[in-house]
């Protein structure tokens, strides 16, 4: 099931990166954007309301943390950034304002830019909260596993509520990379034994 899987990830991630090449699109990871598509962006996620209002300083600060663009003739067409929550003083990143232009959301360069970001941050905890099932689908491509809000530590549950993410497993599944599921339980002990010290 594993090699199956994996292979169905270098198939789609091949395919998406050929189309790419064959047609003069360039994938960049990058720190930097001007104002003006700052700008673009943050009125899109106005838009798309799957997408979260983001404002332009939101995403500035999400920048920072690194965003892979699809280029071609310095149109921007896709695009996906890291969200950096800070648990304690732990780094927790979500993949975030993910969209692709419309002539080209049938080519899995969505998917494209969700397997470079999770790659990216391989060796950090990576989490997935969403409610589309092609979300799911692609998290489960990506060899994320699917965790109950009862294997999460409560002090992370209360530090996501508070960025407005519910806990909700009925409308919404949660999802951590391989990284972060290895590391859970040492995490969750740490997160609790944090919190008692701090009540006592």
């Amino acid at each position: 099931m594993e090699i199956d899987l994996k292979d169905k990830i270098e198939t789609v991630e091949e395919r998406a990166s050929t189309f790419c090449e064959e047609n003069g699109i360039e994938v960049v990871f990058t720190h930097e954007m001007s104002t003006e598509q700052m700008e673009e962006i943050s009125k899109r996620t106005e838009k798309y309301p799957n997408m979260y209002n983001a404002s332009l300083q939101t995403l500035e600060n999400r920048l920072k943390n690194g965003c892979f663009l699809l280029m071609k003739d310095e149109q921007i067409l896709g695009h996906i950034f890291a969200h950096k929550h800070v648990v304690d003083k732990y780094a927790v990143f979500e993949r975030s304002s993910l969209w692709v232009h419309p002539d080209y959301r049938t080519h899995n360069l969505g998917f494209l830019l969700m397997h470079n970001l999770t790659a990216k941050y391989t060796s950090d905890f990576v989490i997935s909260i969403a409610q589309e099932p092609r979300v799911h689908h692609n998290n489960e491509l990506l060899g994320m596993k699917r965790i109950p809000l009862s294997e999460l530590s409560p002090v992370l549950i209360e530090a996501l509520e508070k960025l407005g993410k519910l806990r909700d497993e009925v409308k919404y599944r949660y999802y951590v990379n391989p990284h972060f599921e290895k590391k859970i339980h040492q995490f969750n002990k740490i997160l609790n034994n944090q919190k008692n010290k701090n009540l006592s």
